[in-house]
């Protein structure tokens, strides 16, 4: 049955793309000539914008899955287009239009902003000062001895370890109702960065910066928002609550299989980080406001100094620009040399993105009834249709870089949010060499010293502590999550006296040493020949694989990594294939075609193709050698060793790009 309703939903899907590719030809084709005179005017003309959007829109929507979208257009304070694309529920073939509800996820980071710069314009708050003089009384864990401001949380650069750790999301969060009040407490991280020194994408800044909004204003957050920023706005369609008669109009949750998914609630309930809900039509509103200096209709809903600061990007990596107070700079090479700033959301089944160009008081939004990256591929097209690149960017004058210069930015890097994205840097041939599981290895150089590019052209920034050691880098692209966060450097702060430099296990010991995820087994012994508990190795196992940080995740990953394992222990010792299993568990890896490998020695039936699934991908431990015909002994019963476990955990979970080759 679910295999026909997939197929169904596609054919439902087809047909709405061709409706709409039918629909351009009735709106009039431009002449090229026009088109490209219009173009350079930006979107002016109705007729011209839909004869623009309206086959990108049926190629892109096919492309990603999407069943159906929303699209609207701004500019000089009018609404130039406002329409929908395809199905808000392609199963009772209900069309998007422009009253169409969507939850707009980190959208609402932007309202959360804006309602905090209310709060600055009348006083009630200090952008610059402590944060927690309006908390009303709630304490933030700051091992920096730094205090945390407004403008930390709204910039996404307070600190946090676990930027998200505060949100929830759920169907099970439908109908309650959990206020910051109870939340907040239970569910605070620490600050480990000092407050204002790198960017992090941030849900737990956004969740305080709403909850000092409530303490200082003395109104609940969501009636905050509906009293003071929707109303005069006339967001009729908005709010931070799942309300009954706006989810009446509510698009269906689709995953990228184009399977309905049920619709999620949120913790928090008013979630000031992603909980809004809302309609193109009052999207235009909220952007008209933007682009006419905080005005809507004659009256003044934020100041002109505060705007400001929301349209003027306050946070760099050298000169790559990343956030302004509430929006970002995701795709900086989409904004062919304009000034652009922008916000994307989503929460399950939903996506958002809104667009501002305020030097051209023009913007759009879209929201869309799936997760993929779609609105990324409309921004650039917007982009290149309307405000295409002038001038040709002349090629840089790259500069050696020696080995010795190099040293410096060697290292293992880890994302600041994504704990499971680290990245490897190293030298070869007058280049830097990156390599990370998203990227693979690319080589960079050099601009000018602590600025690069990559072989695809993309930017990496490095950053220097007081003392003029690397630290940090930020990376433009696309593949991984290096976009969402700096990435830091990781250094072990001790050596071990049981492991020499001679072992083939030391950069494995050292590189998990780094990430916290094993460390000295008693003083400054790792004890490389000794074994572990199950117990020992599931938590070692979780760090390694990296979502824990993700709110909820831990639960799981626990679940996850015990399927199929019959008679775990936490307290047992744990053997070589019952780790392999727990690894395969969670990595779900597919036998590489290419490299057939035999096991050679006798393993339970459970454990087999886990144990061929990770050697076949050159996960495999420094004492386990491959045969040039493929065979190998893995010893499988045997009880895993310390130094075993760095290595597969360091292989399966590191910064190699699969399958590591030998």
């Amino acid at each position: 049955m679910k295999k026909v309703i997939q197929k169904m939903s596609l054919v439902v899907f087809l047909l709405s793309t061709t409706l709409i590719s039918a629909c351009t030809q009735s709106l009039g084709a431009v002449e090229s000539t026009q088109t490209a005179s219009i173009a350079t005017q930006g979107p002016v003309d109705a007729k011209e914008i839909e004869a623009f959007a309206d086959p990108l829109f049926a190629e892109k929507m096919k492309e990603h899955n999407v069943a159906g979208s929303s699209f609207v257009v701004v500019r000089d304070g009018k609404v130039i287009v406002n329409k929908g694309y395809g199905f808000a529920d392609k199963e009772k073939k209900i069309p998007v239009d422009k009253d169409t509800v969507f939850q707009i996820g980190s959208v609402s980071k932007t309202f959360t902003a804006l309602a905090a710069m209310q709060q600055v314009d009348a006083g009630k708050i200090d952008l610059h000062a402590n944060i927690e003089e309006y908390l009303d009384g709630l304490k933030i864990p700051n091992k920096t001895g730094k205090p945390v401001t407004m403008y930390d949380l709204l910039t996404y650069t307070p600190g946090f370890e676990l930027p998200d750790e505060t949100t929830f999301t759920g169907p099970q969060y439908i109908g309650q109702d959990i206020s910051m009040d109870e939340f907040l407490p239970k569910h605070m991280p620490t600050i480990i960065r000092p407050p204002g020194e790198v960017y992090t994408y941030d849900n737990t800044g956004f969740l305080l910066a709403g909850y000092a909004v409530e303490k200082a204003s003395g109104i609940p957050f969501a009636q905050y928002m509906d009293e003071k920023v929707f109303k005069p706005l006339g967001m009729a369609s908005t709010s931070v609550r799942l309300k009954p008669e706006l989810m009446k109009r509510m698009a269906a949750n689709y995953d990228l299989n184009g399977e309905q998914r049920p619709l999620e609630g949120h913790a928090p309930t008013d979630g000031p980080q992603g909980s809004i809900i809302s309609s193109a039509e009052d999207m235009a509103k909220y952007m008209i406001m933007h682009l006419q200096n905080g005005k809507f209709d004659g009256k003044e809903i934020v100041s002109q100094k505060s705007l400001d600061l929301m349209h003027t990007h306050q946070v760099f990596a050298d000169d790559i620009p990343i956030t302004t107070v509430g929006f970002e700079n995701y795709f900086p090479e989409y904004t062919n040399g304009q000034h652009v700033v922008l916000k994307g959301g989503n929460m399950p089944g939903h996506s958002s993105l809104m667009v501002l160009i305020p030097e051209h008081k023009t913007g759009f939004f879209m929201s869309y009834n799936n997760d993929s990256m779609v609105s990324a591929d409309i921004y650039k097209e917007f982009m290149d249709h309307y405000f295409p690149e002038t001038e040709k960017k002349a090629e840089p004058d790259y500069l050696p870089l020696s080995e010795a210069d190099a040293q410096k930015y060697f290292g293992l890097y880890r994302n600041t949010r994504a704990y499971w994205t680290r990245t490897s840097i190293t030298y070869e041939n007058g280049s830097l060499v990156l390599e990370s599981e998203a990227t693979g290895k690319q080589k960079l150089r050099m601009i000018r010293p602590l600025l690069f590019v990559d072989e695809a052209g993309e930017k990496v920034a490095f950053k220097e502590d007081k003392n003029g050691n690397i630290k940090y880098f930020y990376y433009t692209t696309m593949n991984g999550l290096s976009l969402v966060a700096h990435s830091q450097k990781m250094e072990m702060e001790n050596t071990y006296s049981d492991v020499p430099n001679t072992s083939s296990y030391k950069t494995h010991i050292n590189n998990l040493s780094a990430l916290s995820i094993m460390g000295a087994k008693s003083g400054s012994k790792f004890d490389p020949t000794g074994t572990m508990t199950q117990g020992e190795f599931a938590d070692a196992l979780i760090k390694a694989e990296g979502h824990y940080v993700m709110a909820g995740m831990e639960d799981v990953l626990r679940q996850q990594l015990a399927a199929g394992i019959p008679n775990l222990n936490p307290s047992a010792p744990i053997t070589r294939q019952v780790a392999a299993a727990m690894i395969q568990n969670l990595k779900q890896l597919e036998p590489v075609a290419t490299s057939k490998v035999t096991l050679q020695d006798t393993a339970d039936a459970w454990a087999k193709d886990a144990i061929t699934a990770l050697v076949s991908q050159g996960i495999v431990d420094p004492d386990t050698k491959v045969k040039p015909d493929g065979s190998f002994t893995f010893r499988a019963k045997d009880l895993l060793k310390r130094q075993e476990a760095s290595a597969l955990l360091d292989l399966a979970f590191g910064y190699y790009s699969l399958p590591i080759k030998r």
